[in-house]
């Protein structure tokens, strides 16, 4: 699988937050490798460097921080950025109810997951990053962590323990982001991504495709820019399988028949959809690179479907699985003759299929 599953499709909560808008990422973690991908405790020395970019990562003795660690960043991020899109005036200290963050980062609530976020905060504020990596227009090399510090604030004891709040300080370099407006909204559903990689993939899409219909990048410098340390094949053959399942929010890829370059397609409204099966590996024949012995085929792309089309499934179809009622759509019409509006399409297509059937 490979998708955790929806952990709360009812969110009740008491006050009107970040949780109804998009969440955010600052664009100098997604466009670089600053986290750990390994689902194990890491304590070596991370280099990277890349187009001028220089950034070494220096594990705590917890650890380096990882993939998974991050949503912490991405929360505060976001309630930061509400605020100040609100016009209130914002510090780097952040104070947040931890049940919200693991609800709205689609984590379990219960028992030992408020311990594993103490050790989540503990390698967020151990991990020392050095890099010149330019935030807010400042450029310097600098050597700082995530997080400057934390408070998890708790009252009682034994089982009557309860937390009261916690506060967390965010790192200067990584709050003068937020106040440049360097940062990015992402789909809710990346909290969904099991995968250490397929999470860093769709980071280092949202960043360099972001809005336009397709970006273009090749395997090996895919690799170096997601920060995967994997032998080559194998990495390819982790890119296969994403492009095989298609699961990613926001864009589908394809391989071109050279197999060594990856296209992001955009998923959305006004994408310029045409008709192909997920997964196809589909030739670019104007591309520079594209094999030349292969005779010519026009460009195409997979079916998308848009967020936004797959967010109103909480509301028409609630209960069931997102991603699996739109790959089953895509089964569907992918012999079809094309949709003027396959959003539109895929909504009344989700209906008649769901009507009067028990969500499994």
């Amino acid at each position: 699988m490979s998708l955790f599953p929806e952990r709360h499709p009812v969110r009740d909560f008491f006050v009107l937050d970040v949780l109804d808008v998009a969440p955010r990422s600052d664009m100098a973690s997604m466009a670089h490798p600053l986290f750990s991908l390994s689902t194990k405790p890491e304590t070596r020395i991370l280099r990277y460097e890349n187009d001028g970019v220089i950034v070494e990562i220096h594990p705590s003795s917890k650890g380096l921080a990882t993939i998974f660690d991050k949503d912490v960043l991405i929360y505060c991020v976001s309630k930061l950025m509400h605020r100040r899109n609100q016009g209130e005036a914002i510090g780097p200290y952040v104070r947040i109810t931890t049940h919200d963050l693991l609800v709205s980062t689609n984590r379990n609530t219960g028992g030992i997951v408020y311990e594993r976020l103490e050790h989540a905060l503990d390698r967020l504020a151990g991990t020392r990053i050095k890099t010149n990596i330019e935030t807010g227009d400042e450029k310097s090399t600098q050597n700082f962590g995530l997080i400057d510090s934390y408070d998890y604030n708790r009252k009682g004891s034994g089982f009557a323990e309860r937390l009261r709040y916690l506060d967390i300080k965010l790192s200067d370099w990584l709050f003068r982001a937020i106040e440049a407006a360097e940062v990015l909204p992402i789909s809710r559903d990346y909290f969904r991504l099991r995968r250490p990689l397929d999470r860093r993939v769709y980071e280092v899409g949202r960043k360099h495709c972001g809005a336009q219909d397709k970006w273009r990048i090749s395997m090996d410098k895919l690799q170096r820019r997601t920060g995967s340390k994997q032998e080559r094949k194998h990495f390819a053959a982790h890119m296969r399988s994403i492009v095989q399942s298609n699961h990613l929010p926001d864009y589908a890829l394809t391989l071109e028949q050279d197999q060594d370059h990856v296209v992001f397609w955009r998923r959305g409204e006004g994408a310029g959809v045409t008709r192909a099966s997920p997964g196809v590996a589909a030739p670019v024949a104007k591309e520079a690179n594209a094999v030349a012995a292969t005779p010519a085929a026009p460009p195409e792309r997979p079916i998308l479907v848009s967020s936004r089309a797959i967010e109103r499934l909480y509301e028409t179809a609630p209960g069931w699985d997102k991603y699996a009622l739109e790959h089953t759509y895509m089964d569907w019409a992918k012999d079809k003759e094309l949709a003027r509006n396959e959003d539109a399409r895929f909504l009344a297509w989700v209906g008649s299929y769901t009507k009067g059937k028990a969500s499994p």
